[in-house]
């Protein structure tokens, strides 16, 4: 009905504006008039036109059955021959690949392959997954930087373990340096004792221990001087 109201509004402000400036128009002649009264029942006769095809819009709408939300998913699940059991399992595996996407659990390669998998699963156009799997998750991965598992230090002259782990390039933490001594066991037979040019593998920290050889340094209290 609001419809239908603001719609002879403006057709009724249109008449009477036009008769106001007809009425202001002294040098208008008969003939100038006509024509200008012929052009509003032409604009009336299309507002009408309008308005009785809108009521047929409305009309329509109304005895239009419209699905439930479940029933267009399950049709559309019917198209692509899943279940919602499958559909479940499907969001299962994309939420378990996002934690480990956004946790950067390595290898890269690993996560790629498996999002490429999820990528190829006809699931996947499913609007609740689409720009998920296709997007955002692809985007997470591509700005994730994978650095190697290590890597080789070359040994100086004046080079200890606590200095090495110490590095910012390393660990930044002195008290990580049994991470350096344990990973070449093979090559260090006295961890107070390195000599330059061995080459050393710097393993990564995860991030259990990162925690824990920061725990270490903040808790650590040097002995008082004598």
């Amino acid at each position: 009905m609001k419809l239908y109201k603001s719609i002879f509004g403006v057709f009724a402000l249109l008449l009477i504006f036009s008769a106001n400036i007809l009425a202001q128009d002294t040098e208008m002649t008969e003939e100038q008039w006509e024509a200008q009264m012929a052009n509003l029942r032409a604009q009336k006769t299309a507002l009408t036109s309008e308005i009785a095809s809108l009521k047929a819009d409305i009309a329509n709408l109304k005895n239009t059955e419209v699905e439930s939300y479940d029933d267009c998913m399950n049709k559309l699940y019917d198209m692509l021959g899943v279940t919602p059991a499958m559909v479940d399992n499907y969001r299962r595996s994309i939420n378990s690949l996002d934690g480990k996407i956004s946790a950067q659990q390595s290898p890269k390669t690993d996560r790629q392959k498996d999002l490429d998998a999820l990528k190829m699963n006809k699931m996947s156009a499913l609007p609740e997954f689409y720009t998920r799997v296709h997007k955002t998750m692809q985007r997470d991965l591509d700005t994730w930087v994978d650095t190697p598992p290590e890597i080789n230090y070359t040994v100086v002259r004046g080079d200890h373990l606590w200095g090495i782990a110490k590095k910012k390039e390393h660990y930044g933490n002195g008290f990580a340096w049994p991470m350096i001594y344990k990973a070449n066991r093979d090559k260090i037979k006295n961890p107070d004792l390195i000599y330059p040019k061995q080459v050393f593998k710097i393993p990564n920290l995860t991030e259990e221990e990162k925690a824990k050889y920061d725990k270490i340094r903040r808790n650590y209290k040097p002995a008082p001087v004598q």
